[in-house]
């Protein structure tokens, strides 16, 4: 299979360190995409409907290495250009969408860290987005003739109805007053409010005159009003792609995960029932995650009445209409592809440049068909870091013969982290009882001796 595509050295090099150390690309995902066309289509379908004024959500299930965050990664490119702006973050214990000690607030503001346009895919677009939505209201003030700070206030008077909207409204007004008079620690206390990195509300009052910061209790509120602020900045839409779902699936506490549970469901009854404009949701998480019935959203009952599959999609047909979007996995076929595109990135996309031929690709298949069995292509990651190990070899020992080396290539079979063991909710401790001398120690009065 040959190819023309030429590859930039800092793109192709960035992509190949992804590979080798086994972690998703954030560049030149376009080279190595392969497979999965109809599940791409049905995004690009959510983000036309979120650019035209709709929302959507989308639970992306798939088993571990299958390529779930390379497909959030996908999905992210495409919605930047498309004209949307995205946020993404990985949730861990210190970041979930629900909680009292501050854990939501480090989610929001690991979204607003890593908010990217398309002109800034890297992340930190925050003040950008805000300094573009001053800019189209300065243009806009100079046709019309009318004050600038009366047309800011005027944009910003739809989001000042929205729950929380008052005190954002006051804060991209208090960015406008430093932008006016000059004052930069004003615009940077703004974008601080913005990014919830006030953790106290004094602190915020001194620097900015609001009574309010964003806290775990307005996680979801504050996306709403962001997907409203994007639209008023010129932009089509917000998408909003969370991966390793599976941490909240960890949890010990029940308690703790119906909790962030009903923060789901209160985001999907949003985004179904419309209430939500220009806003999306994509979760990433295992089957695990979304099918377990003691600790998975299944067993939260108002959940998996709402992401119940379509009973009718089985026996060869498919529906990828619903919140549930699964992974189907790689064929070998699929993956032969990959193989050749990979060597096609390693060549600088010079196919004189090829450093195995044709018939190595299949006979590398077959290595890695006996070490690990279908392994090699339903969860590729291993496959991959191999073949890529076997052309680094291959390129910094040009006498060297694919032959000889490829059958000490080692393969193992990668085993998932999200299936071991997780211990049950201990009980609380038995309350000692007041008939027992003793059982409160100093407070038990039985126990007093003169």
């Amino acid at each position: 299979m040959t190819t023309t595509i030429s590859i930039r050295p800092r793109e192709r090099d960035a992509l190949l360190q992804s590979l080798r150390a086994g972690v998703v690309p954030r560049v030149g995902q376009r080279h190595v995409q392969v497979g999965r066309a109809p599940e791409v289509q049905a995004l690009v379908t959510d983000i036309d409907r979120i650019a035209g004024g709709g929302s959507a959500v989308r639970f992306v299930i798939g088993d571990f290495g299958a390529g779930k965050t390379f497909f959030l990664h996908l999905v992210r490119s495409i919605a930047l250009e498309k004209k949307l702006v995205t946020v993404h973050a990985d949730l861990n214990p210190d970041r979930r969408l629900h909680s009292t000690g501050g854990q939501a607030r480090s989610l929001y503001a690991e979204l607003m860290r890593n908010m990217a346009t398309r002109a800034k895919p890297d992340g930190g677009a925050l003040s950008a987005v805000v300094e573009r939505f001053v800019s189209t209201a300065l243009a806009e003030a100079q046709q019309t003739g009318v004050n600038p700070g009366q047309v800011i206030r005027t944009r910003l008077a739809h989001l000042a109805e929205m729950t929380g909207g008052y005190d954002f409204a006051e804060v991209v007004g208090a960015y406008w007053r430093g932008h006016d008079s000059g004052d930069e620690q004003l615009k940077a206390a703004a974008v601080r409010w913005l990014r919830a990195e006030y953790s106290t509300k004094t602190e915020a009052r001194s620097a900015l005159g609001v009574r309010t910061i964003i806290d775990d209790a307005t996680f979801h509120d504050h996306l709403k009003l962001m997907s409203r602020f994007v639209r008023l900045a010129g932009y089509d839409g917000m998408l909003v792609c969370l991966d390793e779902m599976v941490n909240l699936y960890k949890l010990a506490s029940t308690q703790a995960r119906n909790a962030n549970y009903e923060q789901i469901l209160r985001i999907l009854n949003d985004t179904l029932q419309g209430t939500a404009a220009h806003l999306g949701f994509v979760f990433g998480g295992t089957p695990e995650f979304l099918t377990d019935s003691r600790r998975g959203l299944y067993s939260y009952a108002a959940l998996q009445s709402r992401l119940a599959e379509n009973s009718f999609a089985r026996d060869g047909l498919v529906d990828y209409s619903g919140p549930v979007l699964r992974l189907t996995a790689l064929t070998p076929e699929d993956l032969y592809v990959l193989l050749t595109k990979i060597r096609h990135v390693y060549a600088f996309g010079d196919p004189s440049r090829y450093l195995v031929a044709d018939d190595a690709l299949p006979a590398f298949m077959h290595h890695c068909s006996s070490r690990v069995g279908d392994a090699y292509f339903r969860t590729p990651r291993t496959t991959i870091k191999a073949f890529c190990d076997l052309l680094a070899v291959l390129e910094q020992n040009p006498g060297a013969d694919w032959r000889r080396i490829l059958p000490s290539v080692e393969l193992d079979q990668e085993s998932n982290p999200d299936l071991a063991p997780i211990e049950e909710d201990e009980d609380p401790a038995p309350r000692p009882s007041v008939t027992q001398p003793g059982a409160f120690g100093d407070d038990d009065l039985a126990s007093f001796r003169l």
